[in-house]
């Protein structure tokens, strides 16, 4: 069973099952936030549950994939494939069923059950990563602790009726994968740019500027830290506030917009737009108050993670599989989509256009992950096609 083409690959079982999860998960959402049915989440309210599952188990998913098929071309580490993928994939699945049936289980075994996946991922990845030659690659590790942080104590205040620190368990996971969208997607997007740069005999983007890097991390966990801990507006605003200019500036280095006739490279960088603008709402509403406060995490989650996301999913299920990099169409469709239902997203918060404006966006974000599943879904369980010499 292992010699399955399925288990080659992290990218291959976690992109299938986080793009099959996706438009299940929007679709029970729907229902629940229509009021057609009732989800089976017990005292769990709705837009915890919501925001739980896209975190950790669709995102979760993507990301896992992601960072697992990367690493060994980028870091030099032991691909993880058949009998470990298996685990992992089985714990994530495991997961996903302790938090559903959560109702009819015993309080602490779904929290226990669902915390499962970053502990193995991280036992599995951190010897590799002490071995590599980049050490910035140990960064991965304080990132996934992060995430598992995030998650036990989301659990631990559903357990104590503790919402409001559910809440801030969810925000930190965020900031989590921002953090790694900001580490990970800054070493790629500048990379696939220049190639299609140079390619096309259109220049080449600056060369890395450590000092700029380090203070745009930096900015970023500073506003992290300050909006976990409820600092004053002002000082949360300030941060954001740098984080819009630090990383709009870092991004209009890399030189996107000559090759914005590259969808592959286009869709990142829209990502990455995307990403400076939430900062810019998230400044916005702290010093002035104009927009609201959750503007900008749906600028960042539905706009600028959804379209990473796809743009990534495509790339790798297309190299990593032996196909040339040409994006089908309906992936084109798809990337279309993804930035329509940000932007209708955006403006159901920001105007309160009401509940037919967010399930539009709804299921165009839901309709361009099964577009994903409809295209890659086959590729993803069927060995790779022999690269040509």
């Amino acid at each position: 069973m292992t010699s399955s083409p399925l288990w080659a690959s992290a990218f291959r079982p976690f992109y299938f099952l986080g793009a099959l999860y996706a438009p299940l998960l929007v679709a029970a959402w729907l229902g629940a936030y229509l009021g057609l049915w009732n989800l089976p989440t017990g005292e769990v309210p709705l837009k915890l549950q919501h925001g739980h599952e896209f975190i950790f188990g669709f995102a979760a998913a993507i990301i896992t994939g992601i960072v697992l098929t990367a690493l060994p071309s980028w870091a030099g580490t032991e691909e993880i494939r058949g009998g470990r993928l298996m685990l992992l994939v089985a714990l994530w699945l495991l997961g996903r069923i302790a938090v559903w049936t959560s109702p009819w289980l015993p309080p602490l075994l779904p929290g226990a059950i669902d915390c499962l996946l970053f502990p193995a991922a991280l036992i599995m990845l951190t010897p590799q990563l002490l071995g590599a030659a980049n050490r910035l690659y140990l960064l991965l590790l304080p990132v996934l602790l992060a995430l598992f942080a995030a998650n036990a104590t989301y659990h631990h205040a559903l357990f104590t009726a503790n919402h409001g620190q559910a809440g801030t368990a969810l925000r930190l996971a965020i900031y989590a994968i921002i953090v790694l969208y900001v580490l990970k997607g800054g070493v790629l997007a500048p990379v696939f740019t220049g190639n299609a740069l140079r390619e096309k005999g259109r220049g080449t983007p600056a060369p890395c500027n450590m000092p700029l890097e380090i203070a745009a991390t930096g900015a970023l966990l500073l506003l992290a830290a300050l909006d976990l801990l409820a600092a004053p507006a002002v000082w949360t605003g300030a941060a954001a506030l740098a984080c819009t200019a630090l990383h709009g500036w870092r991004c209009a280095r890399w030189k996107g917009w000559r090759v914005a006739d590259v969808p592959l490279v286009l869709v990142m960088h829209l990502g990455f737009a995307w990403l400076v603008f939430a900062f810019a709402l998230k400044a916005a509403a702290e010093l002035t108050g104009i927009v609201p406060e959750a503007a900008w995490l749906h600028a960042f989650t539905v706009g600028s993670l959804g379209l990473m996301m796809l743009g990534l999913m495509t790339r790798v299920s297309l190299r990593h599989t032996g196909r040339p990099l040409d994006v089908p169409g309906a992936m084109l469709v798809a990337y279309g989509l993804m930035f329509a239902a940000a932007l209708l997203r955006l403006a159901a918060t920001v105007h309160g256009l009401g509940s037919a404006v967010v399930t539009l966006s709804a299921v165009l974000w839901a309709t361009a992950f099964a577009l994903c599943f409809a295209v890659f879904g086959k590729v993803l369980v069927t060995p790779s096609v022999p690269r040509k010499a």
